[in-house]
């Protein structure tokens, strides 16, 4: 049995490729590894294909465009037990994999790159992507899925081939980098990290990469990805700012910071509240959606309750929710009137 594929997804890097696949089947040899190389051809018109086919890679072309579609394929087309992908711009050294292989061997479904503990040698990484953005996003990515990785977006990874088809992943462009670590993370998988060293792109030219386009992409899908943070929490914020903010104006008229809050002040506190109540609710909708969908996993704390929100029970929650807010309008209103003095 075939135990590594080493994939590499390709559009039009006839600089470079020939290159990569070298030094990944000198790692195959000195290793004696029963593997393959695989190049994942996104359309390549300036004849990658055959470079790599001559270098001694096998070619398996992609029709749909995009990088995470090139591994899709590539991954689905991989014979090895274990797959491990880079970028074919001669940016990671695939003659050095040593430790990615120890990693899946140890039982790891899912080994992870890191170039900020590895290196990133002079000019390899805009200082843009360096210190903003790859930074920024894997905090997020850690702050909201609790994953301990921390370099989300490096390029060279490495998985169990099998493991990996039972997170169903679905997205065609960069984003498929952050969507490979929030599905294993909510699947509960292990994590390993290797230090990895990225070179300078080897290529000559612009890379696919296109900084905040697909750093957009990726933040949306990590919100998308965790309703909590993107719904429940602004909307238990909003929820609870507004009621605390309604009840004190009740009473009386405040000062705050020199700014008179009273009637017009109520109802943007009255305001929030709804929002925030109503964003709490879609948090539940969209883990429903999200749950039902496949896309996040089922939680039993999410079932009970579902349990219990019966549509009558709803019915009756919503009606007694109105009826204490028309009480508490008209008692509001009898004060009012009560201490109304003509002007």
């Amino acid at each position: 049995m075939t135990e590594l594929t080493i994939l590499m997804p390709c559009l039009n890097e006839a600089a470079t490729v020939a290159r990569c696949v070298a030094k990944a089947r000198s790692f195959l040899a000195r290793t004696r590894i029963e593997g393959e190389v695989l190049v994942a051809d996104n359309g390549s018109v300036d004849g990658s294909q055959g470079l790599a086919q001559r270098a001694g890679a096998r070619i398996v072309d992609v029709a749909e465009r995009g990088y995470g579609a090139a591994l899709a394929e590539g991954i689905a087309a991989a014979r090895g037990r274990y797959v491990v992908m880079g970028d074919a711009d001669d940016s990671y050294d695939f003659g050095s994999l040593d430790g990615f292989v120890a990693k899946l061997r140890e039982g790891y479904p899912l080994v992870m790159g890191n170039r900020f503990h590895g290196g990133i040698r002079k000019g390899a990484m805009p200082l843009l992507p360096r210190y903003l953005g790859n930074p920024v996003l894997s905090f997020v990515g850690r702050l909201l899925f609790r994953v301990r990785v921390g370099d989300f977006h490096c390029g060279l990874r490495a998985f169990d081939r099998e493991a990996i088809g039972s997170l169903h992943l679905g997205t065609t462009g960069m984003e498929f980098a952050s969507e490979l670590v929030v599905k294993a993370s909510l699947a509960g998988w292990r994590i390993a990290e290797v230090p990895t060293t990225l070179h300078p792109d080897g290529r000559g030219r612009a890379p696919h990469l296109r900084s905040w386009r697909d750093g957009w992409r990726h933040l949306r899908l990590l919100l998308l990805f965790s309703p909590r943070w993107l719904f429940l929490y602004p909307g238990l914020a909003l929820l609870g700012f507004g009621m605390a903010l309604t009840t004190a104006l009740y009473f009386a008229p405040l000062r705050f910071l020199g700014a008179g809050l009273d009637i017009h002040s109520m109802l943007y506190a009255s305001a929030a509240a709804l929002l925030g109540m109503q964003l709490c609710l879609f948090a539940l909708f969209a883990r429903v959606s999200a749950q039902n969908g496949g896309l996040l996993p089922r939680r039993p704390a999410i079932d009970r309750l579902l349990s219990i929100l019966s549509l009558e029970r709803g019915l009756l929650l919503g009606l007694s929710i109105a009826l204490c807010g028309l009480f508490w309008s008209a008692a509001a209103f009898w004060n009012r009137i009560a201490h109304w003095t003509p002007g």
